[in-house]
């Protein structure tokens, strides 16, 4: 085994990266899909048609 003093006192500050699987990633993709499920939401109320009847599909 290694002495602990040998071992490091701080973690390096590392900045977050911006792209893959992290958490920023995950936040943006929650929030964008809570703004899209709105929206839906929305269309359907103002147009009184369900959304695959909106787009065509039914």
């Amino acid at each position: 085994m290694s002495d602990p003093s040998t071992q490091p006192t701080q973690t390096p500050d590392l900045e977050e990266p911006k792209f893959g699987f992290n958490d920023y990633a995950e936040r943006l993709n929650g929030r964008a899909a809570m703004i899209g499920f709105l929206l839906i939401l929305v269309i359907e109320y103002l147009t009184g048609q369900g959304l695959l009847s909106w787009l065509g599909l039914q």
